[in-house]
């Protein structure tokens, strides 16, 4: 388990909050306390939720589930696409569509166009077109990508969404809400963490603390995906061990009942 230390938190600078005058009261029992009028943290708190939060996403993983990463400021959107590449999973790190969650079905549509643009490009079927209408579609294209590259092999609904900022992202907040997915998210001291599921106090602006925890979220799905495979070969194992011990039993031969074993005798 990759969970995250207090002297990694330290280091980046996770429990740097914002202005108190700032602050969301819900916030309080995650708040240490003020230090020249800016909200300090409470770490302990960060590693007691972000351990919660760690252990969903793996459970959640190793069953097959879905995780979207989300973050579209400019200090988390590096580390939002890169590191859910790195883990094999779905990211929104430009502009949140409305309706991304809610509806599904109209997002999936612009995703097929999307992709039979790409088709198209790759068997050259698309040089048949005049240059100017190439352009218009290559530039569509470049929008609908800039927008849904990040979801458009994800298939179906997420079952988690990893939020920075969901005071930024409420649209996507709200939507997951709506939808009953589960909402992860890096919860400042102006958030309300009562609208996040799994809420991580913490830094939500910092570039060193986004990619910190970031990166541990993305390296739980890796664990909640090796878990699965080593589920998966467990039960490989031991069917090809009942096959192994079921061919090398020879095969029982009953006995024929008496009756039948002195019909069987010659008479004299």
């Amino acid at each position: 388990m990759s969970y995250v230390t207090m002297k990694e938190l330290l280091e980046a600078g996770v429990h740097f909050g914002h202005q108190t005058r700032r602050w969301n009261p819900k916030m309080g029992p995650y708040i240490f306390g003020a230090r020249n009028g800016i909200h300090i943290i409470d770490l302990q708190k960060t590693v007691q939720f972000f351990k919660v939060a760690y252990n969903y996403v793996v459970d959640t993983v190793a069953n097959g589930g879905i995780v979207l990463f989300v973050g579209t400021k400019k200090q988390a959107q590096d580390a939002i696409a890169e590191e859910a590449k790195r883990c094999g999973m779905f990211y929104v790190n430009h502009r949140w569509l409305g309706g991304m969650l809610t509806n599904y079905q109209t997002i999936s549509r612009s995703i097929k166009r999307l992709k039979e643009f790409e088709a198209m490009k790759e068997d050259d079927t698309l040089k048949r077109f005049p240059k100017k209408e190439i352009l218009m579609m290559e530039k569509k294209a470049a929008k609908l990508e800039r927008s849904l590259g990040g979801i458009k092999n994800m298939g179906r609904l997420p079952d988690i969404v990893y939020i920075v900022d969901p005071r930024k992202e409420d649209i996507a907040v709200a939507e997951g809400q709506k939808t009953g997915i589960s909402l992860l998210a890096i919860v400042d001291s102006n958030c309300d963490p009562t609208e996040i599921t799994y809420p991580i106090p913490g830094n939500d602006d910092a570039i060193r603390a986004i990619r910190l925890l970031t990166s541990r979220v993305a390296d739980a799905v890796l664990d909640g995906k090796k878990l699965a495979e080593e589920r998966l070969q467990a039960i490989t194992d031991k069917e090809m061990a009942e096959a192994e011990v079921e061919a090398e039993t020879p095969p029982v031969v009953e006995a024929p009942p008496p009756e039948a074993a002195a019909a069987a005798e010659p008479e004299a």
